[in-house]
């Protein structure tokens, strides 16, 4: 029963956060609110609100490790499976000068999230921390991306793509209260689709006899990071690599700033030994690598994305004996 539920409320948890994107952005469509901010803030916040979701419920439900762990974990799996997979069928390429800036933001977001950890617990002081570093982040973004109208006319280009490929936008015709009602039944499945699946999260770890952060990096992490595998598989398809790597480190950077920081406003969130001796190491190797494929140094072959894949097996396989599953 525990099975069931964490696989369904990973499934609301997807369909979910689709329907409050495809809602907040129609209520903030018809407040003449620009696609520039829309695309940055709502759009950013939107897909993150799984994760955030699952944090908060954990914090609230005592088992904030599946927070820490949602994170650490989604984040090494973004770099070894959603830059992996979509390369073994669509090889690709990074060429946007442009993205370093939120890469060495990312960067920064990662060894502060290391850095603190050695100070102990999360705390509010730390979550403040983290969403003031956000705030920033955004603010910059936003005003960087108002004088350089390259930018702008590469997002514009990828979204007619990828609309295309999925569904007419329905938000500019569809009537405010329906918006409203799909934003709000959007938010109900997280709460409930978090809600179980913590719950049954927490089941399993204590019947495993393993630690909750555990199930936070790889099953929840695992579970999370799928809407962004699909955007970077449509990415790379439509030849897209720069939007590809950008969902990443857009990703990975709320997910520590937003989630992390929110989260640890919630409640404490203690940090588990074993996170210094593997899951960070393993966190701050797979940011590094990303540097020379944003840099446009290395194109991600399929050589390269079995070999990442191949990574990504391996650090579970050795999770799973570090937690006696194996072996």
């Amino acid at each position: 029963m525990e099975y069931i539920s964490v696989v369904g409320g990973l499934i609301l948890l997807v369909i979910a956060g689709d329907k409050l994107v495809e809602g907040s952005v129609a209520i903030a469509e018809k407040f003449h609110i620009s696609k520039l901010i829309i695309g940055i803030t709502v759009v950013s916040f939107g897909t993150s609100a799984p994760e955030l979701v699952v944090g908060i419920e954990a914090a609230l439900s005592g088992a904030a490790e599946i927070a820490l762990g949602n994170v650490v974990g989604s984040n090494i799996a973004n770099v070894l499976l959603v830059l992996g997979i979509p390369a073994l069928f669509y090889p690709f390429a990074c060429n946007d000068k442009e993205i370093k800036h939120s890469l060495t933001y990312m960067m920064l977001a990662t060894f502060l999230l290391v850095g603190l950890a050695f100070f102990g617990p999360f705390h509010i002081w730390q979550g403040i921390g983290m969403v003031s570093m956000l705030v920033i982040f955004l603010y910059f973004s936003i005003q960087r991306a108002r004088h350089n109208s390259k930018i702008m006319k590469h997002d514009i280009e990828f979204a007619k793509h990828a609309l295309e490929d999925i569904k007419p936008d329905p938000s500019p015709h569809m009537p405010t209260l329906k918006a409203v009602i799909i934003t709000v039944l959007g938010l109900a499945g997280l709460v409930f689709g978090a809600n179980i699946l913590v719950d049954g999260s927490i089941v399993i770890a204590r019947t495993m006899g393993v630690s909750e952060a555990v199930i936070g990096l790889t099953i929840i992490a695992i579970g999370t990071s799928l809407p962004e595998l699909t955007t970077s598989i449509m990415a790379a398809r439509n030849n897209h690599g720069d939007v590809a790597m950008g969902n990443i480190i857009g990703s990975n950077l709320f997910n520590i700033l937003a989630i992390m920081g929110i989260t640890s406003l919630v409640a404490p969130i203690a940090v588990p030994e074993q996170f210094f001796t593997l899951d960070f190491p393993i966190l701050i190797m797979t940011s590094l690598i990303l540097i020379p494929i944003a840099m446009g140094k290395i194109k991600i072959s399929r050589p390269i994305g079995f070999g990442f894949c191949l990574l990504y097996i391996a650090y579970l396989m050795y999770l799973g004996m570090q937690s006696n599953l194996i072996g």
